[in-house]
């Protein structure tokens, strides 16, 4: 896991060379493309700041980067950011995701919602057009802790969602899921797609896949495995170097990732990747009018996405993004050794920057003037902190001196 760090200098030349080989609607005759840049009544090009603002610069150009640029070389008009693009999800595939080079295909998505989706798709339409399989055969098998977009995807798509329950130490209970499996079996379901995250929304809590896919071997044959990273992608592999959840182990065939979470990347930012012949399941012939046609869900989308992304990574380089997760993790290690101190239960996983904690103990004022978030904010049995990068250490102090202070329990 090494790409090099980039001075902004070089940052910024590389973005506008990049414009410089887009086609440009300003300066170049286009008739036919049904789009332009941004509208000059809001967003001026002649702005000074521009010059020093490759990315806001890209967003003015508005780039579309429809397709998708690992699988072929797509529309021609945006070539120099599509070359961005597809050096961020090298980045993201072979350095961060350990996938050897050239071995997968991806895009930036709209967000890790898409990304799965996206996932279910590709393998739905392969069991339906290499093993002949009706909807009504195929299966999601998710953790109970898993994020919605799952739910959302097998609502769209026709497939089965398959839920199993998790155990105190927010794992797999393997007991229910080898009885729900044989359950699926039993009302028809002969193909499988196995959802494992790395980082539940509310827990931060990490699958492991190994005894998941054992217990699965011995009840199905034909079976896609696709991690949803969308939280845990950008901080997991760096705070935990050994890390299973990733390209290097042989039954990941997709991952899901998110930028505009732990990277502080715009919203709109998600990156989907799955192996090579995989992501031709989800082509749109039928979009002949796009050159090299189209592989996603959102179709058009915006290059500057892409752009962001990558600026991100060039200005920290991977030694110094390994940094900036750890100081996360040692921020998270203090309010968990002060939760220790006072006696509060609480959940978390040692790699990551969730922690849930026991509502019981949480006065309910604590909670709203930190802004914590409620499993169930109508009944909440977990509230949680997320230490991100705005989180300062006065905060944090505040925090725990408001908890010291006002909970009974402490006290006694």
């Amino acid at each position: 896991m090494h790409w090099k760090k980039l001075p902004f200098k070089e940052i910024k030349q590389r973005v506008f060379e990049a414009l410089g080989n887009n086609l440009n609607y300003k300066d170049e005759p286009i008739l036919g493309l049904p789009a332009t840049y941004l509208d000059q009544e809001q967003f001026y090009f002649n702005a000074p700041f521009l010059k020093e603002a490759p990315f806001l610069s890209t967003l003015i150009s508005n780039p579309n980067h429809i397709g998708c640029h690992t699988y072929s070389k797509g529309e021609s008009y945006f070539s120099g950011t599509q070359a961005i693009e597809v050096d961020l999800l090298r980045i993201c595939a072979e350095e961060i995701m350990g996938a050897e080079p050239d071995s997968y295909d991806g895009y930036v998505a709209p967000g890790g919602t898409e990304a799965n989706i996206q996932a279910q798709w590709i393998y739905r339409n392969y069991f339906m057009k290499e093993k002949n399989a009706k909807l009504s055969e195929i299966g999601l098998v998710f953790s109970e802790d898993v994020h919605y977009s799952a739910f959302k995807g097998c609502n769209l798509l026709s497939i089965s969602p398959i839920t199993i329950n998790i155990t105190e130490t927010r794992q797999w209970d393997l007991n229910y899921l080898e009885k729900q499996l044989i359950k699926a079996k039993s009302n028809g379901i002969k193909y499988l797609i196995i959802h494992l995250t790395m980082a539940t929304t509310m827990y931060g809590s990490i699958d492991v896949p190994t005894p998941i896919l054992d217990i699965i071997k011995t009840h199905f044959k034909d079976y896609f495995v696709h991690v949803d990273a969308a939280f845990g992608g950008f901080i997991y592999p760096f705070t935990n170097e050994n890390s299973k959840l990733n390209f290097a182990n042989p039954e990941v065939s997709s991952i899901t990732i998110d930028g505009h979470k732990m990277l502080q990347a715009p919203y709109g930012t998600g990156i989907f990747l799955s192996r090579k012949g995989l992501i031709e399941y989800a082509q749109t012939e039928e979009a002949s009018y796009v050159q090299g046609t189209d592989f996603t869900l959102c179709g058009s989308r915006s290059g500057a996405n892409a752009v962001s992304m990558w600026m991100i990574l060039m200005t920290h380089g991977s030694e110094g993004w390994k940094y900036q997760m750890q100081r996360l993790i040692d921020r998270t290690d203090r309010i968990c050794d002060r939760l220790d101190d006072l006696k509060i239960p609480y959940y978390r996983n040692q790699y990551m920057n969730i922690i849930a904690m026991d509502a019981n103990y949480i006065p309910i004022e604590i909670a709203k003037k930190y802004h914590l978030v409620a499993d169930d904010f109508n009944k909440p049995k977990w509230w949680k902190i997320v230490t991100m990068m705005h989180v300062e250490k006065h905060v944090i102090d505040d925090f725990l001196i408001d908890l010291q202070q006002t909970n009974t329990v402490f006290n006694n």
